[in-house]
C-alpha cells in the first residue's frame, strides 16, 4: 500500500527526481521555521504561546529534513516509504508549531496542504486518504489542546473544517492527476520503445536487404550503406559511411545529378565497385522536401540469373514437348532401317550405311531420353563402366561420322582397365557434346581438329579428358563456360556445355575447363570415387 505502482525505468527515474525535490522543499520549510523561531521573533510570528516547544520542534525538524533528503538520494529505497515517513513528520511538526505559535497556524496549515498533495504522488489512494485523515486529526487535537490550555477563541472551528476538506480534496486530486500523468508517461514510454524497436527492425531489414542501399545527403556524402551495397562495392570491412559518392563511383554520382536535374531515371546497367559488377541504380528522395536521396543498387547479374532460370524452365517444357515429337519419326526411321536390313538384294556397302543409320538413331534416341530426363530432373541410372573400353568404343563410333577434313579423334592415357560409376547414355551424350565442340572451336585456321580422349586416374578418382590443339579459350570467356545460353557462335544455342554439366552433376561427377599451357583446350570429367562394393563384385 505504501509503494507506488510498478513503473518503467524512465518513469521511476522521473519520480525519484521529484521525490528529491519534495525533500529539498521540506528542508526549505525547516529552514524557514528556524528563521522564524531564531530570528526577530515577534516581528515575524507574533507573541509565541510556548517558545520552548517551538524551539524543540525546530531543532528536531531540521535534522529530520536533512536525513530525509539524504534518504531520498539512495537508489535502493522505496519511494513510498520515504514519502510516508516524511509527510507524517510534517504533520506532527505542523501541529506542534501551530500550538506553539498560534498566529502562524493558518500559514503552516497552507504549507501542509502542499506537503500532503506532494506525498499523494508517491502513495496509493488509500494511503493518501489515511494521511489526510491523520493531518485532520492532528489539527483537531491541537485545537482541543489549545482550548483546554485556555487559549483564545480567535480561530473558529469552521477554519479547521475548511482545512480538513482541503486536505482530502488535495490528496484526492493530486493522486488522480499523478495517476493520469503516470499512465500518460507509461504510454509515451511504450510508444517510444515500440518506435525505437521498429526503427531498429527497419535498420536491420535495410542492412540485410539483398538490394544495395545508399543514403546520400545534399553534399553527395554517403550517410548510410547497408551490407549489400558494401559487398557490391567490395569494402565489407571498412564501410562506405561519410565517403563522397563521386569518389566511390563517378558514374553513379553523374546519374544522381542527372536524376535530380531532370527527374528521369537511367536504368541502364553500370559498373560499380572494385570488381566492376553491373548494377542497376534507382533513386528516390527520403522525404518530398529533403535533399537526402536513397540510392537502390540492384545486382544486374542476379536479375540475369533469374531471367535465365525462367528461360530454362520454359526451355525445359519446350524441350520435353519437342523430344516427344522427335521420337515418332525417329521410331519410323529405325523401323524402316530394320526392314531394309532384312532385304537380300542390298550390297555390303549399303548394309554398312544402314548400320551407321541404325547406330545414329539409337544415339539420337539416347539424347532424347537424356533431354527428357533433364527436363524432368530424373535421377541418373549409374552403372559400373569400364572406362577405357567405353572410350575406345565411343571413339570408334564417333569417328565413323567424321570426315577427314573435319578432324580426327583418338584415345590416349592408360591401357589398364579403369572402372567408374556413370549412366552410359549420359556419358555418351556428354562426350559427344565435348567432341563436337572441339571440332567446331578447337582447331586452328585452315587446319583439321586434333582431338584426344584420354582416360586416367587423378587423386583416386577416374577422369576423362577431351582436349584439342586449337586456339584455346580466353580467360574472359572461360569464366562464362557452362552458363545457359552463353555462346560465342551466332549459330549456337549455348546449351551444350550447360546440358553436359547438368548431366555430370546428376551422376555425381563434375565437368571443368582446364587451360593447356602449350595451347588448346581441355574439358575434364571427374567421376565420383569408385564404389568398393561394386569393385569387389566385379573382382
Amino acid at each position: 500500500m505504501l509503494s507506488i505502482f510498478s513503473q518503467p525505468a524512465y518513469t521511476q527515474r522521473v519520480l525519484r527526481r521529484e521525490l528529491y525535490l519534495f525533500s529539498l522543499y521540506r528542508l526549505l520549510e525547516a529552514s524557514l521555521l528556524a528563521l522564524m523561531v531564531f530570528g526577530p521573533g515577534e516581528a515575524l510570528i507574533g507573541e509565541p504561546r510556548n517558545l520552548a516547544l517551538a524551539i524543540a520542534a525546530c531543532l528536531a525538524y531540521v535534522p529530520a529534513a536533512i536525513a530525509l533528503l539524504l534518504w531520498s538520494r539512495r537508489a535502493d529505497t522505496r519511494m513510498g516509504e520515504i514519502a510516508l515517513v516524511g509527510v507524517c513528520a510534517d504533520i506532527v511538526v505542523a501541529a506542534l508549531v501551530t500550538h506553539a505559535l498560534p498566529q502562524a497556524g493558518p500559514g503552516i496549515a497552507l504549507m501542509l496542504v502542499f506537503n500532503l498533495g506532494a506525498a499523494a504522488l508517491f502513495l496509493s489512494l488509500r494511503a493518501s486518504l489515511a494521511v489526510a485523515a491523520f493531518a485532520s486529526v492532528a489539527l483537531l487535537v491541537e485545537f482541543v489542546w489549545s482550548r483546554l490550555a485556555g487559549g483564545s477563541a480567535d480561530r473558529p472551528l469552521a477554519e479547521l473544517l475548511m482545512f480538513t476538506f482541503s486536505f482530502f480534496a488535495m490528496v484526492t486530486l493530486t493522486f488522480l492527476l499523478g495517476e493520469r500523468l503516470r499512465a500518460s508517461q507509461d504510454l509515451a514510454d511504450r510508444r517510444g520503445a515500440e518506435a525505437e524497436s521498429l526503427a531498429g527492425i527497419n535498420e536491420l531489414i535495410i542492412r540485410r536487404m539483398r538490394t544495395g542501399v545508399l543514403m546520400v545527403d545534399g553534399t553527395r556524402r554517403v550517410r548510410l550503406a547497408n551490407e549489400a551495397a558494401m559487398q557490391l562495392y567490395g569494402e565489407s570491412d571498412r564501410g562506405l559511411d561519410s565517403r563522397n559518392l563521386a569518389d566511390l563511383s563517378p558514374e553513379l554520382a553523374a546519374r544522381l545529378t542527372q536524376w535530380l536535374r531532370t527527374g528521369e531515371p537511367d536504368d541502364t546497367p553500370m559498373p560499380y565497385g572494385h570488381e566492376k559488377l553491373e548494377v542497376q541504380p534507382r533513386f528516390t528522395r527520403l522525404l518530398s522536401d529533403s535533399d537526402t536521396v536513397l540510392v537502390f543498387l540492384d545486382d544486374a547479374s542476379l536479375v540475369s540469373r533469374r531471367a535465365e532460370s525462367l528461360t530454362l524452365s520454359a526451355m525445359g517444357r519446350f524441350s520435353a514437348s519437342l523430344a516427344h515429337e522427335i521420337r515418332n519419326p525417329l521410331a519410323a526411321i529405325n523401323y524402316s532401317v530394320q526392314l531394309l536390313e532384312e532385304s537380300t538384294a542390298l550390297p555390303d556397302s549399303d548394309r554398312r550405311l544402314l548400320e551407321i543409320i541404325h547406330q545414329q538413331c539409337q544415339r539420337t534416341n539416347g539424347i532424347v531420353e537424356s533431354v527428357l530426363g533433364l527436363a524432368r530432373r530424373e535421377r541418373a541410372m549409374g552403372e559400373q563402366l569400364e572406362l577405357v573400353a567405353f572410350a575406345r568404343r565411343f571413339v570408334d563410333e564417333f569417328s565413323r561420322t567424321m570426315t577427314p577434313e573435319n578432324g580426327s579423334l583418338r584415345v590416349a592415357g592408360r591401357e589398364r582397365p579403369l572402372t567408374g560409376v556413370f549412366d552410359p547414355g549420359h556419358l555418351q551424350q556428354i562426350l559427344t557434346i565435348l567432341a563436337q565442340n572441339a571440332i567446331n572451336y578447337g582447331r586452328l585456321p585452315s587446319e583439321a581438329a586434333r582431338i584426344t580422349l584420354s582416360v586416367d586416374e587423378l587423386e583416386g578418382r577416374p577422369v576423362l579428358e577431351v582436349s584439342d590443339r586449337g586456339p584455346g579459350v580466353p580467360d574472359a570467356i572461360a569464366a562464362q563456360l557452362g552458363r545457359p545460353f552463353f555462346t560465342t557462335s551466332e549459330h549456337g544455342t549455348g546449351l551444350g556445355l550447360y546440358i553436359a554439366r547438368e548431366l555430370c552433376r546428376s551422376n555425381g561427377a563434375s565437368l571443368d575447363y582446364v587451360a593447356v599451357p602449350g595451347g588448346g583446350a581441355c574439358f575434364r570429367i571427374t567421376l565420383a570415387g569408385r564404389n568398393p562394393l561394386l569393385a569387389r563384385d566385379r573382382a
